[in-house]
């Protein structure tokens, strides 16, 4: 009986190479493909996959983040077998090699693949699934992760975005804004338009120069030097004109109307 599988990468050629290695194998039925950490969620509760073959770095809910929210809210069901991706070594750390849980390192290499697929074989049935809130040995990983994974309060010059399928470092003082929808952090240049592997704009704020970067809203981030214009909107709130190529209007929460007054003396 084939063993049923899901693979979550949000690198479309990634996915087609592992796809292509999984086929040529046998013996896997890749039921569906996800491309960021909400589909993958969406998709592992539909389909109940024997493996799951997850990315550790994706816009919005990385590989771990997923782990967290099926463990804080599916409290029995089992948890399948993860196999995480990744292209850093930093994150194929010795805590990935313990029962129930395997790493790959992009580019994928044939015979480590099929060494994974063999360990998932024989957990699969070798162990009766636990649920997922019973799985101390992943809730001691996860926590391992979250450790090595504390954010970076640097303020280091550099971001690092993802477009058009590269990694590009991009200056701080280059960003016009950035926002979240739906998990996914999207950030703006007056050039270019990328994505974030921060997970939160609390997470990517910490990555940023405090006195440049303001929340002017619960869903954006904006660099004070990159306002083109104060727009004034209904009942006494106001919408900041950027100087991006759309030249994005970017609303003011209420909260921040008075920061905003401060900032450039309304």
């Amino acid at each position: 009986m084939a063993i049923t599988a899901l693979i979550i990468d949000d690198e479309e050629l990634a996915r087609e190479e592992l796809k292509y290695l999984l086929d040529s194998e046998g013996g896997v039925d890749v039921l569906a493909q996800g491309t960021n950490g909400i589909e993958a969620v969406d998709l592992i509760r539909t389909h109940k996959p024997d493996v799951v073959f997850l990315d550790v770095q994706m816009p919005g809910l990385d590989g771990f983040a997923v782990l967290k929210k099926l463990l804080d809210r599916d409290h029995k069901e089992p948890l399948p077998q993860i196999i995480f991706a990744t292209a850093y070594d930093q994150y194929a750390v010795r805590a990935f090699d313990v029962n129930a849980i395997d790493y790959l390192l992009k580019p994928f290499e044939r015979t480590r693949v099929l060494q994974a697929l063999d360990r998932a074989r024989i957990r699969l049935q070798e162990i009766e699934p636990a649920p997922f809130s019973g799985d101390t040995r992943i809730g001691e990983l996860l926590r391992l992760i979250e450790q090595q994974q504390q954010p970076q309060r640097s303020h280091s010059g550099k971001i690092v975005l993802q477009a058009h399928g590269r990694l590009l470092l991009v200056d701080q003082k280059d960003i016009c804004f950035a926002s979240i929808d739906e998990g996914i952090i999207s950030v703006v240049t007056p050039t270019i338009e990328g994505h974030s592997k921060c997970r939160t704009l609390e997470e990517l704020l910490d990555l940023l120069e405090p006195a440049v970067f303001w929340r002017a809203h619960r869903s954006y981030v904006v660099n004070i030097n990159h306002i083109k214009e104060v727009v004034p909107w209904f009942k006494s709130s106001y919408q900041l004109r950027m100087d991006d190529k759309k030249q994005t209007e970017i609303p003011v929460s209420r909260a921040q109307t008075r920061r905003l007054r401060e900032l450039f003396k309304l």
